[in-house]
């Protein structure tokens, strides 16, 4: 089989290839040569090409009989480049598949792409997509791009498959690259840089066995459907408490209610600075809490537990770390901001709020 994987010096990505590889030489699209660095010592074929370029993109899939695309942009701004990446490009790979008679495009979405679950319940790949009325721009590209792909096979005739990556840990192919987008929270937490959360639920995957499961949706996934490829639902606060138990490090974090999103959304308009961004808190207040039961049944996934992933992340983040990988730099309102709370720790002024948890119901201040 030979394969093509757009997105590869990414951290999903990587990994993806890496695996491909196993089965011979794999091609890889890439824009910045310097990142191609990424792939470690993976043999890989590199081919110059914007996922937004259509002619290039033909060319990167010449002859290829599956295309993995993992391509995207996680983030929500840019607006204009979050949509053209995550919303634009999977249609552009699956016609440009069909334009070089591929057979089978794996697109990599997100959890994100299927919504917020209700409170209190667990999402599956029926649900409805509920992000709509949020206002977020990362999850409506993620699920506009969804619907592109597999509007574009069914017209191409190109077997289209999905996969939802819940929020990834885990180690990238190449060790001495500074953490992706996800794993930075850890990163930030073990450095004294993360000074907040908010109480909402997330489900945590390894990003090892989330490109294993893009190769077993390659191989069994059914055209038109999509697969959620998570691990373990947790709540943010017992998610950081588990951290700060593996690691040894012990940080402060302010557990903020659900409503700061809407707050935080309320003081961005009115102009007011805040160290996070109001569009993340809203993201991290919602219910994710996500079933893999699809995949397990369907695809043959597994994920390794939780501990483990944690456990390789914080012993890559703490190499990071030893060798000064971040350097010094100067202080953010991130690393001000928990600076702040561990002053308050030592002060003692924290123990207020710890007190009062029994009476709110809820945890204010974690691990």
């Amino acid at each position: 089989m030979t394969v093509c994987v757009t997105g590869a010096t990414g951290f999903i990505g990587a990994h993806v290839a890496r695996l491909a590889s196993a089965d011979g030489l794999v091609r890889v699209t890439y824009r910045d040569e310097g990142r191609l660095t990424r792939l470690g010592d993976i043999e890989v074929d590199p081919v110059r090409a914007d996922v937004l370029d259509r002619a290039a993109v033909r060319r990167a899939f010449r002859g290829c009989d599956t295309v993995f695309h993992c391509a995207g942009f996680v983030g929500s701004y840019p607006a204009e480049r979050v949509w053209e990446i995550n919303a634009r490009a999977p249609r552009i790979a699956v016609e440009a598949a069909a334009a070089e008679d591929v057979r089978r495009v794996v697109i990599t979405s997100s959890v994100a792409g299927i919504g917020p679950a209700p409170s209190g319940e667990v999402g599956s790949e029926e649900d409805v997509y509920r992000g709509g009325g949020l206002g977020l721009a990362y999850p409506d590209a993620k699920h506009e791009g969804e619907a592109e792909a597999l509007a574009a096979g069914a017209r191409s005739g190109v077997e289209v498959v999905i996969v939802n990556p819940s929020y990834v840990f885990g180690v990238p192919v190449d060790r001495s690259a500074p953490g992706e987008t996800s794993t930075r929270m850890i990163g930030n937490y073990m450095r004294g840089r993360l000074p907040a959360l908010v109480d909402g639920a997330t489900n945590v995957v390894d990003v090892r066995d989330v490109a294993k499961g893009h190769l077993l949706a390659a191989e069994h996934g059914m055209p038109g459907e999509r697969y959620v490829l998570g691990g373990h639902d947790v709540g943010w606060a017992q998610l950081f408490a588990r951290v700060a138990e593996l690691s040894g490090v012990r940080h402060p974090l302010l557990v903020l209610p659900t409503e700061a999103g809407a707050i935080a959304r309320a003081a961005e308009a009115a102009g007011l600075p805040s160290p996070i961004s109001a569009e993340g808190l809203v993201l991290m207040a919602q219910n994710w809490r996500y079933s893999s039961r699809k995949a397990r049944r369907e695809l043959g996934y597994r994920a390794r537990t939780l501990e483990r992933t944690l456990a390789d992340t914080i012993d890559w983040y703490r190499e990071l770390i030893e060798s000064g990988a971040f350097g010094g730099g100067r202080p953010s309102a991130l690393s001000i901001a928990a600076a702040g709370m561990r002053v308050a720790d030592r002060t003692g002024a924290l123990s207020v709020l710890r007190a009062a948890e029994r009476y709110v119901g809820r945890r204010l201040v974690a691990p």
